[in-house]
Formats: structure tokens, sequence, C-alpha cells
């Protein structure tokens, strides 16, 4: 059996689980889309235009590569990560201590690896579409360089989800919200920042480098850089790819010991 799997006698049941949490989610998209289409633009205003003018204009760019087209592969992996953390974290707090949806769940045939599969993929799906929405809005501004950014798609899918599937694992130990606040504050933030996505690795100290290389935000940075680019370096994209899956994979395991622990008693 692999680390995460439904019933094997119904594996229909991780479905209502998936159906809950977007019936939910309809009485939010509205807000929730046009979120989604105002951060990027306001990102790319800001990054991809203001700034990237002054850096094309001093430095030529990045590399000898336009700025906009630099930042903005690095900002749609960014923002997958940013997407993954607002799903996996009140939300499954809230599911095992107050709303306790969890719960109900498992008072019927569902069990906890199909209560995992059926949550994920609804954050799955809202990576996805965040995803979609990033990148059509993009390219109004001409950030892409080539169709190679359509291979980006799955690869910014898997950097979501390398961050939603052990943040699932955190939240189902957390007693408050408090633990969210560190989660934010000395992760998420020091990733955004350092992990490749306004500026190459490379410009950072020698000591902490090394830091930025492990974190699933560089490889998926690397990765969407590449193909977006138009030269990919295919090795190069299979290997960010491979460790993703690997660290979702572990992500799985762990999420998956957490919840029995916390949930099955």
């Amino acid at each position: 059996m692999s680390v995460l799997t439904p019933s094997a006698a119904r594996p229909q049941r991780w479905r209502p689980v998936f159906g809950y949490w977007l019936t939910a989610y309809k009485r939010t998209w509205r807000g929730s889309i046009f979120g989604r289409f105002l951060s990027p633009l306001l990102f790319l205003l800001s990054m991809g235009l203001g700034l990237g003018s002054l850096v094309n204009r001093s430095a030529g760019g990045v590399d000898g590569v336009p700025y906009l087209q630099f930042v903005v592969p690095g900002i749609l992996a960014a923002q997958a990560m940013w997407v993954a953390m607002g799903e996996s974290t009140y939300q499954v707090l809230g599911a095992i201590r107050w709303q306790m949806q969890y719960h109900a769940m498992l008072a019927t045939p569902i069990g906890v690896d199909d209560l995992l599969l059926g949550h994920l993929t609804y954050v799955a799906a809202q990576v996805t579409s965040a995803t979609v929405i990033f990148m059509a809005v993009a390219a109004c501004f001409g950030a892409w360089a080539s169709w190679w950014v359509l291979l980006a798609l799955p690869v910014t899918l898997l950097t979501g989800m390398a961050f939603a599937v052990p943040i699932f694992a955190f939240s189902a130990k957390q007693e408050s919200d408090s633990g969210f606040n560190i989660l934010f504050r000395f992760i998420i933030t020091p990733l955004f920042l350092f992990s490749g996505t306004f500026f190459p690795v490379s410009q950072l100290p020698v000591w902490l480098r090394p830091v930025a290389w492990v974190t699933p935000l560089w490889h998926g940075v690397e990765a969407n850089r590449s193909l977006a680019l138009g030269a990919p370096d295919a090795l190069a994209v299979l290997g960010h790819t491979a460790y993703l899956l690997v660290f979702i994979a572990t992500g799985a395991w762990v999420a998956r010991r957490t919840f029995r622990g916390r949930l099955v008693t």
C-alpha cells in the first residue's frame, strides 16, 4: 500500500470529503477569485514593472534576462506556497478542535486515509486554480518567454503540495493557532525572501545557500524559471520535480501518522 491511499475496498470514500470542502468553498469563492486576480496584478505592477524597470536600467536585468521574466516564475512558485499554507493551517486545526468536521467524518465509514486524501485533493484544486489565474494574468504582461511555461503548472502544483502535506501534519499537532505565527514568521516568510524568488541564490552568503537548496520552494522556483525562459535543462527540471515528489511522500507519511495519533482513539 502506498503512503496515503483510500480504502482498497471502497476507493471512493475520499470523494465526499473533497465534496464537503468544495461545497463550503462555494460560499466564499467570489472573494477568493477576486483576490487571486488582484494578487498577481499587484505583484506584476510593483515587482515586475516597477522594480523591474530600475533593475533593467541599472544592471541590464538578471543574467541578461529582463527582471519581469526572471521574477515572475519565482513568484508563481511562491504563491503556491502561500495558498497551500492558507488552506492547510486554520482549516485543519478547525476541523480538529473548533468545528470538528474531521470527527464527524470519522463517525462514518470514512477512514483517516480517505479524510486526508479528500482534503488534500481540495487543497490541490485550490493551488491549481490560483496558478492558472496567475499564469493567465502574467501572460497579459508578456512575462512568459516560451510555451514551455505550461509545464510550470504541474511543477507549481507539486511545489504547493510539498508545503501543504507537511503543514497538515504540523497543524494536526497544534492545540491553538499560536504555532501558525511561528510558522509564518520564521519559516514561510524567510523562504519567500531567500529561496531565489527575487534574486539568484548565488547572491546569498555562502553559508546560507545550502539552506535555500534544501527547501522545496527553491526547487519550484528553479524549475519554473528554467521552463519559463524557454531553454529548460531537462535533467535539472526532472531533478527538482523528483525532490518535490520525495518531499510530498515523506510529508504524507508524517501526516498520516500524526492524524492517526490525533484522531483515532
